[in-house]
């Protein structure tokens, strides 16, 4: 009798354990925005290495400095309002869990600095106003960047 007891106990445990491993695993993830780069969808920050700005795909915000701190807004500081995104480079940030991805940032502007560019990047959706389906050309056409193709991730 204890056996079976102890058996059920097990059972009734292991449920538990599952029904946890099963909320953790499905963590709400934010859409991420039509100018991302395709195949990253589990991503949570891309790095704008021109504007010196982070992206957070689960709260929609852009992490930028402003006079010295770290904020986070829905938009872009006003100098940057009218730069072209589906054209700028991302560096998505594939080994980053935590909520401050700028703890990194001397590393990151260092490693990816203005005018870097490295795989070509297809947006995931097309540029308002375009019917190209998405399909952009940002390879390093301009001259900019090191061209060394490093940094964005893995496929």
């Amino acid at each position: 009798m204890k056996t079976l007891k102890y058996f059920l106990a097990g059972i009734v445990f292991l449920s538990f354990s599952y029904s946890q491993a099963q909320v953790s695993v499905n963590v709400n993830i934010g859409t991420p925005p039509a100018w991302g780069p395709v195949g990253y969808t589990d991503a949570r920050y891309y790095y704008l290495p021109d504007l010196e700005t982070y992206y957070d795909v689960n709260t929609s915000n852009y992490v930028y400095l402003n006079n010295g701190k770290w904020v986070r807004n829905r938009s872009l500081p006003t100098v940057y309002r009218n730069y072209d995104l589906y054209n700028e480079y991302k560096v998505v940030l594939t080994d980053y869990r935590g909520d401050r991805p700028y703890d990194n940032f001397k590393t990151h502007k260092t490693k990816y600095a203005k005018g870097y560019k490295g795989k070509p990047q297809q947006t995931i959706g097309p540029k308002p106003g375009k019917g190209n389906n998405g399909h952009h050309d940002n390879g390093n056409h301009n001259g900019k960047g090191n061209g060394n193709g490093k940094g964005n991730g893995k496929h």
